[in-house]
């Protein structure tokens, strides 16, 4: 084993803007390169969500595996038992740069903080990139990591496994198809029983100093981020998410999933504004604030309408910890209880219930646009992504697509930081006209030797 250590008028305004702004990248194909017959590839985190990843990519026919990587040498041994031959490494520059040659693709599946310079560096290379959601940790990187793949060319997955699923796709074209009619509100939420618990931690930063484990390469894990003394079972590999530094939180890591359907059936661009009510504990607390994410969130984003919309604006709010979905919408559904994480449409003429990872229910409170059940091939979403880097069908979720998705996404963890001030959005200038001091968490700077 190869380890590497260190090397209104004003509305109308934005609306315009937003629609400007998010309209451009889409109009542009990500084509994929000269497709070879086997596609040669690297694995950029091999624990925990990344050890899934692995085992969908090897099952594919046509991958080779060739490249591991990950900074935690029990991980790495792991995934080498399993994919034997490939060469590995601790850091990701070093397999980046000694194999520039000898692969086609990778996966990015390692913490927040670190999705953008690992993507950006492999699409640069001109290799095709499946990477984790959230796409990135800030909504600078996600701006320019859709740019660069764009003009790179490659092909690009977003980790959104469920929608490539039948009940994901069947909702896009309901959606679409306008059967609820013109669509007046949408309602996500994230109330995973359990959830909280995981995410249990509230603070303040540990101080107390641990010697770093013989098997775990501190240095690299950290990489963008500040540095900060090991701590066990807080950081890696537990928690992490919880934390500003390395994670987006519980939004941030859900709710480009809860998300998906709704965004590509309405074809909806970039937001007008956004506000956030947070958990009061974690408002109250000036040590939690610098540091975590609060385990409760209300987050509601203003969009521009657009044919399938009832007005000229669409009302989008997001629920998850102790905030829920208002008791009417949660008893539109009679069949059994509400699904913890789902989508809610209210249209002109019903509603539409997208269950994460199940099949979507139309339920009536009008005269419903008589539909049927699209016929739909079932579809693996990282086999999706290894046949279109083979020459196949366009992804699910490129970057073009899935990009500014996230961007609204992760505009919502910036107005958590900020509770309950409403943040107009100029996507195309990418400023906040009303709150300019909420702009600083547009983007991070990064840790001296990390820059990209």
């Amino acid at each position: 084993m190869k380890n590497k250590p260190t090397l209104d008028s004003r509305r109308d305004f934005l609306i315009k803007a937003a629609t400007a702004a998010m309209a451009g990248p889409l109009l542009f194909h990500e084509e994929a390169n000269a497709a070879p017959s086997k596609l040669r590839h690297a694995c950029i985190g091999v624990g925990g969500m990344g050890w899934g990843d692995l085992q969908q990519f090897k099952k594919h026919p046509n991958v080779e595996i060739v490249a591991l990587c990950d900074v935690d040498e029990k991980n790495l041994k792991r995934a080498s038992e399993f994919a034997p031959g490939a060469r590995t490494y601790t850091d990701w520059r070093e397999l980046l740069k000694a194999e520039a040659d000898h692969i086609d693709s990778v996966n990015v599946s390692v913490p927040d903080h670190n999705h953008f310079p690992i993507a950006v560096q492999a699409i640069r290379n001109k290799k095709h990139v499946y990477c984790q959601k959230p796409m990135c940790h800030d909504v600078a990187e996600v701006r320019a990591l859709t740019k660069e793949a764009v003009k790179a060319g490659v092909t690009t997955q977003l980790g959104t496994q469920v929608a490539s699923g039948l009940g994901d796709r069947t909702a896009v074209q309901w959606i679409k198809q306008g059967i609820i009619g013109k669509v007046k509100h949408a309602y996500l939420c994230s109330n995973r029983p359990g959830a909280v618990a995981k995410y249990r931690l509230v603070g303040p930063r540990p101080t107390e100093v641990h010697e770093v484990p013989a098997h775990l390469h501190w240095e690299q894990w950290l990489g963008t981020a500040p540095v900060r003394p090991y701590a066990p079972d807080i950081y890696h590999p537990a928690i992490w998410r919880t934390w500003q530094d390395f994670g987006t939180g519980w939004s941030g890591d859900i709710g480009c999933h809860i998300f998906d359907a709704v965004w590509k059936g309405l074809g909806m661009k970039a937001p007008l504004s956004v506000k956030a009510e947070v958990q009061k504990s974690w408002q109250e607390s000036p040590a939690r604030r610098a540091d975590t994410w609060p385990q409760g969130n209300h987050i509601t984003w203003q969009f521009p309408g657009n044919d399938l919309t009832a007005a000229n604006t669409l009302q989008v709010e997001w629920f998850d910890g102790e905030f829920y979905p208002p008791q009417e919408i949660r008893d539109l559904y009679k069949a059994e209880e509400y699904p913890a994480e789902s989508a809610m449409l209210i249209g002109t003429e019903g509603a539409l219930l997208v269950p994460h990872g199940k099949m979507p229910v139309i339920i009536p409170t009008g005269k419903v646009k008589e539909y049927t059940t699209p016929t739909l091939a079932e579809r693996n979403h990282y086999h999706h992504f290894v046949d279109a880097c083979l020459g196949g069908e366009k992804t699910e979720s490129h970057f073009a697509q899935s990009g500014p998705m996230t961007e609204a996404v992760l505009l919502g963890t910036i107005a958590i930081r900020v509770p309950d001030q409403l943040l107009e959005w100029d996507s195309v200038k990418m400023k906040f006209p009303n709150h300019p001091d909420a702009e600083r968490y547009l983007r991070r700077t990064y840790r001296g030797g990390w820059e990209v």
